[in-house]
């Protein structure tokens, strides 16, 4: 019986400890998440649902132009903190970014279809449209 009232007492020290470790980091990723307010993936879906057949991509157009955004949202999943804190900056940066990933999209839409890509703007922060997580 004191073997295992001993044993109890290791296992939750050894948790407590743990948590301790970790504690910092899984709160950090937690938050960091939350405070992205989205999934990269299924926005990346959305976007592409509405870009393929709007902009008519051809050919290895669609997964360069998946590349080119899964990019823009990692890159802007990093700078989402800022949207709360320092409201300034983050437009600045989502600026960059934005006109980083039209520089980019140059190369692979042709010229028509960037037109079309420009034009699919939403008209405000719509959030049902996911083009919205590229524009604002």
């Amino acid at each position: 019986m004191k073997k295992l009232v001993l044993l109890f007492a290791f296992t939750i020290g050894m948790c407590v400890a743990v948590n301790a470790q970790l504690g910092n980091v899984t709160k950090k990723a937690t938050q960091a998440a939350g405070s992205a307010g989205f999934d990269i993936n299924s926005i990346a879906k959305g976007i592409m649902g509405k870009l393929v057949p709007g902009l008519n991509l051809m050919g290895d157009q669609a997964p360069k132009l998946n590349e080119e955004v899964m990019n823009f949202l990692k890159k802007k999943a990093g700078i989402m903190s800022l949207k709360a804190s320092n409201a300034a900056e983050y437009t600045k940066q989502q600026t960059d970014l934005f006109n980083n990933l039209k520089n980019r999209l140059g190369f692979i839409l042709k010229p028509d279809q960037f037109k079309k890509f420009l034009a699919l703007r939403p008209a405000a922060s719509d959030k049902s449209n996911p083009l919205t997580h590229l524009f604002n």
